[in-house]
């Protein structure tokens, strides 16, 4: 999108035109309860910022096509206003709707499904993840996962975030799940306080692990389901907890083995043995397993 130029103030062009004949071109959704507000403020001290509108196609269908401003304009038609002040620019269809899209994304609130549209949409008409990330003043991930949000997600997973059911972060998380079963899996282990935003990567490699078993055994589509999941988490926590205590096992008996030969090496008897056969060069140990370190350690004194 070629960048619109900047005009003084003096050059502007500024008319008041009938509301009813302005088209929206690129309308949003918008909180009901702050356009309230909005309207009062209208009602009450007047129209404060003018809205944009492109008139190159006015003499053809006698409407100027609305840039920016719906949300005054909606509430001069609430409020019975037959006339609203206004820019009026010159430009291609396109421009216009590209101005309004980054207008939309401006007066978004970030975080939010409304917000992840908006990124889409300046995507489908050409723009790239950095440039995106420019004019939202977000990292190139960020943008990239919330367009794969409204790419991927299923309609569940949206409206749960349009209703405040999941958070967007993890429902950006679930949308990089391809496979249907584990979003939706996903999204009832959520439901049931099973899987959050913290411990979602272990949930889904799980899952995909349980899946990817089943294909390589040539078994059938048999349901998967919460309840599956949560008795895969607690064989894999038993599994993990069995392991931990395995190692730590071996390494008590591995230090007990260091303190014996620590107190070989301080018995001069057993020193003079390995000195007669020379074999008296200490053999030292990489990193924690140092004999010395270890012996001075216990000790609380340097080695």
């Amino acid at each position: 999108m070629a960048h619109a130029p900047i005009r003084l103030m003096k050059d502007r062009r500024r008319e008041m035109i009938p509301v009813d004949k302005i088209r929206v071109i690129n309308s949003r959704t918008r909180d009901e309860g702050q356009f309230a507000l909005n309207v009062q403020s209208i009602d009450a001290i007047g129209q404060i910022k003018d809205i944009r509108v492109n008139d190159k196609f006015l003499a053809k269908d006698g409407f100027y096509e609305l840039i920016c401003g719906e949300g005054r304009l909606i509430a001069h038609q609430r409020l019975d206003r037959t006339h609203i002040r206004a820019e009026v620019v010159t430009c291609s269809r396109k421009q216009a709707y590209l101005e309004s899209l980054v207008e939309n994304l401006a007066r978004t609130r970030p975080g939010t499904m409304y917000f992840a549209r908006e990124l889409k949409a300046l995507h489908d008409e050409g723009w790239g993840f950095e440039k995106i990330a420019k004019i939202a003043c977000r990292s190139v991930e960020y943008i990239r996962q919330y367009i794969r949000l409204v790419e991927n997600g299923e309609d569940r997973l949206i409206q749960g975030v349009e209703q405040d059911v999941f958070p967007i972060s993890f429902a950006v998380l679930v949308a990089g799940a391809d496979d249907a079963t584990i979003q939706n899996v996903l999204m009832d282990a959520f439901d049931q306080g099973i899987v959050n935003s913290s411990n979602f990567a272990r949930a889904r490699a799980i899952i995909s692990a349980r899946l990817d078993g089943r294909k390589r055994k040539g078994t059938g589509p048999e349901e998967y389901t919460v309840a599956t999941l949560t008795q895969d988490i607690t064989t894999a926590t038993e599994a993990k907890d069995s392991f931990a205590r395995e190692a730590h096992g071996k390494e008590s008996r591995l230090y007990t083995l260091l303190d014996g030969l620590g107190a070989l090496w301080q018995d001069a008897a057993f020193m003079g043995l390995l000195s007669a056969e020379k074999l008296d060069k200490r053999p030292e140990l990489a990193g924690k397993y140092n004999v010395a370190a270890h012996a001075a350690q216990q000790e609380g004194t340097p080695a």
